[in-house]
């Protein structure tokens, strides 16, 4: 019998937070993939319990540190819904900047420090500045410019300060965001550039039949609104989520896994997801480089998640541009004024990552009773494992390094949002 084999590095980088992999074979044949996430749970649910509603965005934005912005807004749209609030649309736009903002902080981040390594070589994206300076120099000045777009909006480029239920405490001034439209011109280019290196890039042959889960727009690329639709054909509004998708608990992980229902199949959210869903909902010159590029949708390989990724970076810069440019002023109303009542909302807008549905019921008190937060990640974990278990017989014939770092780089292909702590991947292979 052949002995077990262990791949094991002593720090997961490149990806946020703890985790095992194991992996079990009979013959080359996969019989058994775990992605053992064993953090700490976090609570957040529990924390908003009790709390008033104006808390709620400053509280949900400290669930992660790269995309706060997510949780803020979808937290605030569910709690607007229960409280029968309605929005102006001065206040949808200047939420989309930000948003806009966020993505661009996100996405450039994860393509040129994070993933981009995996392509070119490198361990990691401060090697890969010695060969490529000039690509990672562009990277940070694009990322400098999105926490730019989120500080000008949110009052702070980290966990944002501004956002509240019904809109903004303060709205920008014209006059600072027209400081922005410099950048953004700039951004818009460099991202241009950015997606024809990504898109040059090897890619392993990995098509898979997935379940592209996302919001759906009629005139919009989706970030705050639109209805939850399957590449399968599902279309539903937020208030019936959670009749289609279900949230599990594994026994060999922390992160809850979720399922489309009533097959209880794993499905995929994200960039990928996203513009596999919603290609002709791109910004112009976002399609028109897509086309460019000569990679044709919906995409199938995950390992060109980079190039969605690259894609949705045009587009926000393109939209962020469109809003700086003809903002005229402050709105007339900057925040709807609301008085605290039972009720119960829910809503999603696309993180980054994917998909976040939020869910609240404020009680006859004017105080949250109860919270439900479904991150994109634990929507995606199912799909990570079924990637792992169908991408592994194509390393196992590697040495041991070699294929440790095949199956990272699966897992970075999803920019997994674990935590902010401490990276371990040990990954076992039991022949």
């Amino acid at each position: 019998m052949t002995s077990p084999r262990t791949f094991q590095v002593q720090a997961l980088s490149r990806v946020e937070g703890e985790g095992a992999l194991y992996v079990k074979l009979e013959g080359d044949r996969v019989q058994h993939v775990e992605l053992n996430i064993y953090e700490p749970p976090r609570f957040f649910e529990s924390f908003l319990r009790g709390r008033e509603i104006h808390e709620v965005p400053d509280i949900t934005a400290r669930i992660c540190g790269i995309c706060p912005v997510a949780y803020q807004m979808s937290a605030c749209h569910a709690l607007e819904k229960a409280l029968g609030i309605q929005l102006t649309p001065e206040i949808h736009t200047l939420r989309r900047l930000l948003y806009c903002g966020e993505w661009i902080e996100s996405h450039t981040l994860h393509m040129h420090l994070l993933h981009a390594p995996d392509f070119l070589g490198y361990e990691s994206g401060i090697s890969m500045a010695a060969d490529h300076k000039e690509v990672v120099q562009r990277g940070l000045r694009l990322k400098k410019i999105g926490n730019r777009v989120v500080e000008t909006l949110g009052g702070r480029a980290i966990h944002p300060i501004n956002v509240t239920v019904g809109g903004f405490y303060r709205a920008p001034r014209r006059r600072e965001l027209q400081a922005l439209a410099a950048d953004l011109d700039w951004g818009l280019q460099a991202a241009i550039q950015t997606l024809h290196l990504v898109a040059s890039f090897d890619f392993p042959d990995f098509e898979q039949d997935y379940q592209s889960v996302s919001l759906h727009h009629p005139d919009q690329y989706p970030m705050n609104q639109g209805q939850v639709v399957s590449s399968s054909g599902l279309a539903i509004p937020a208030e019936e989520y959670e009749q289609h998708f279900q949230e599990r608990q594994v026994k060999h992980s922390t992160a809850l896994h979720s399922v489309l229902l009533p097959e209880e199949i794993n499905y995929l959210v994200g960039p990928l997801a996203r513009i596999n869903n919603c290609f002709d909902q791109l910004s112009p010159t976002a399609k028109r480089e897509a086309e460019r590029c000569k990679i044709e949708w919906p995409l199938r390989n995950n390992f060109k998640s980079i190039v969605a990724r690259a894609l949705e970076v045009i587009h926000a810069y393109e939209e962020a541009v469109q809003i700086v440019k003809t903002y005229h002023g402050q709105p007339s109303a900057c925040r709807v004024p609301f008085q605290p009542r039972e009720g119960s909302g829910c809503h999603a807008t696309e993180a980054p990552r994917g998909l976040l549905y939020h869910r609240y019921r404020i009680g006859d008190d004017g105080l949250i009773q109860e919270a439900k937060i479904v991150p994109p990640t634990s929507q995606n974990q199912g799909q990570i494992e079924e990637d792992l278990r169908n991408f592994v017989p194509q390393v196992t014939q590697l040495d041991d390094d070699q294929a440790t770092r095949k199956c990272e780089h699966m897992i970075r292909n999803y920019d997994p949002c674990i935590s902010c702590s401490t990276h371990f991947l040990e990954l076992t292979i039991e022949r």
